[in-house]
């Protein structure tokens, strides 16, 4: 009899030890898929969120300005920074050419090409741009005004087309819109602001 009762001890130990194992074996499995979640969810909520990469001007250097009120017409030349701000992605953004317009008041004054690129993950790429703006094709009647006045508002406007491609797998259309409106000081010959959204 205590043999039977060892040895129905053992077995009740072995089958005791073969639970703890499984159970110990589920708590492993259970903490895996919660840390792989956690991981997925950290990872989509950051590095494989895209979002639009930003196109702007940025300083604006005038070489010449000439304007007449009374006429009224102005010539003006200046360079310009096109900033293509890709610092929010996890990945490159490969941008197709484009261009951008220079306006007054919707009416074109010039359009400038912008080169195919690529601006890397986290990053901002610049590029310098020539400028030269006539005003033969502005023929709104308070242009004139305008200029007495010694502020000249400008518009420029783009946009680029390109993907944002994530850890080398995930590719994502991504357009990136210019908008800025640029005040130029006509008796000071610069430039009195840009903004731009």
């Amino acid at each position: 009899m205590a043999w039977k009762t060892s040895d129905a001890e053992s077995l009740r130990s072995s089958d005791e030890q073969k639970r703890k194992k499984k159970i110990k074996l589920a708590i492993y499995i259970t903490i895996f898929v919660v840390f792989q979640i956690i991981v997925i969810t950290t990872m989509s909520l950051t590095v494989m969120k895209v979002k639009t990469p930003r196109f702007r001007l940025g300083n604006i250097n005038v070489e010449s300005f000439v304007s007449d009120s009374a006429a009224p017409s102005f010539n003006t030349k200046f360079t310009t920074q096109i900033k293509i701000k890709n610092s929010a992605n996890w990945g490159s953004y490969k941008f197709n050419a484009a261009n951008i317009t220079f306006q007054h008041q919707g009416a074109t004054l010039a359009v400038i090409d912008i080169a195919k690129g690529k601006a890397g993950w986290l990053s901002t790429i610049k590029r310098t741009a020539e400028v030269s703006l006539k005003s033969s094709a502005i023929n709104g009647s308070n242009f004139g005004s305008e200029l007495s006045s010694g502020v000249l508002t400008l518009n420029s406007v783009g946009r680029l087309n390109g993907k944002v491609a994530i850890l080398f797998i995930m590719k994502k259309k991504k357009a990136a819109n210019m908008n800025c409106t640029i005040a130029l000081d006509v008796a000071a010959k610069s430039v009195k602001s840009l903004h731009c959204k």
